[in-house]
């Protein structure tokens, strides 16, 4: 990302920097102008992930909730099943979370 921003690009970062010695390093490389901190309810973010199913083969992603496969539990093109990550079931995404949240520092300039 560094050459591309000495050609003056811009950069959108999205869960990082996470720590306040992230931060830091980050600030050394660039010029950060803006940053915006989603404050989402642990259980909304739980329910949305977990709804996420995939097609391995192709990387299609449903959601039952937006964007539902037409047979439920089957890929629309192949008919393949589909698939739950097992770091998108409920349990692991709770623990996703609660690590960020031990790690995460909120800071002001």
């Amino acid at each position: 990302a560094t050459p591309r921003l000495k050609e003056g690009m811009s950069l959108l970062l999205d869960g990082f920097p996470r720590t306040l010695s992230q931060a830091k390093a980050l600030e050394e490389e660039a010029n950060v102008d803006l940053v915006v901190n989603l404050d989402i309810p642990t259980e909304t973010i739980v329910e949305r992930i977990a709804d996420r199913w995939i097609h391995p083969a192709s990387g299609r992603v449903y959601s039952y909730s937006y964007r539902p496969p037409k047979v439920k539990g089957f890929d629309d093109i192949t008919g393949d099943k589909l698939v739950q990550r097992e770091d998108d079931k409920p349990e692991k995404v709770r623990t996703r979370l609660e690590a960020y949240d031990e790690v995460s520092v909120l800071f002001d300039e």
